[in-house]
């Protein structure tokens, strides 16, 4: 019988990209709180190594590494100097991620290719470095921070919402191709979270439509039926279930924390 009430981590190694702030940070720190050893990794170097330190503080090992996860010539000695570090990777947590905004019919090229390079290739290339590792021990949790646009099409994020689609595929094939190795795959759809990224789009609602920012943001809330903002908290805490050994039968899917948006 397995006992649900001492789950832990402990011994077990993580990697959150995009970690320095927003989910990422929230993320590092529940897993860290659960027993993990956390490497977090993003462009910023000094939110990183305070990071790092939080995490030290809490009694395990951690590792900052900044990396610009939307180039492979960076992805790979970042993986390698992680793996060194903590003698190996259990967890990866791809949260690395951007949001944009524009009508599609003057939509620009180069916000196209920016927001599936932050959002879809860099998992790709990541997941690439640390896959094998897993594959070796036999046993390994990935979970990809998507978003309820992966299941949905809303105005004026054409680029966003074809990342974020392309993440839940790529979920679900490496899902199955890993499925041999103990290793589950999954994705965490989140609505608007409060977090800085919705900071940004608040702010780009004010500059855009002419809101006031306690406007924007109530149009943000509005769109979950609980009329508020998730908490990023919320999503971290599903995060460290699924790193969880008990989590072994769920593999290949996209759990949505929304107030109820998406219900399917």
């Amino acid at each position: 019988m397995i006992d649900t009430e001492n789950l832990t981590l402990a011994g077990r190694k993580a990697v959150v990209t995009g970690s320095s702030r927003g989910i990422g940070r929230s993320i590092a720190l529940a897993l860290a709180r659960a027993g993990s050893d956390v490497a977090v990794t993003a462009r910023s170097m000094p939110q990183l190594k305070e990071l790092a330190d939080q995490i030290r503080s809490q009694g395990r090992r951690s590792l900052a590494v900044s990396c610009d996860v939307t180039d492979p010539a960076l992805v790979k000695p970042m993986a390698s100097k992680v793996i060194e570090g903590l003698g190996g990777v259990d967890i990866l947590v791809n949260n690395a991620g951007q949001a944009g905004s524009h009508k599609f019919l003057s939509h620009p090229d180069d916000l196209w290719h920016n927001m599936l390079s932050i959002n879809l290739t860099s998992v790709y290339y990541v997941t690439k470095a640390f896959a094998p590792g897993m594959v070796e021990q036999r046993w390994g949790r990935i979970i990809n921070i998507a978003s309820i646009a992966s299941k949905r099409g809303d105005r004026y994020i054409a680029a966003y919402t074809a990342a974020k689609h392309g993440v839940l595929g790529l979920t679900r094939v490496v899902a199955r191709e890993l499925l041999p190795y103990h290793i589950t795959v999954n994705a965490i759809c989140p609505g608007y979270v409060d977090t800085p990224m919705t900071e940004s789009s608040i702010a780009n609602l004010v500059a855009r439509v002419g809101m006031t920012e306690a406007q924007a943001r109530e149009t943000l809330e509005k769109m979950s039926p609980q009329e508020r903002l998730m908490e990023p908290e919320e999503v971290a805490a599903l995060a460290v279930f699924l790193a969880q050994d008990i989590s072994k039968g769920i593999t290949g899917q996209a759990i949505n924390i929304d107030g109820g948006a998406v219900m399917w």
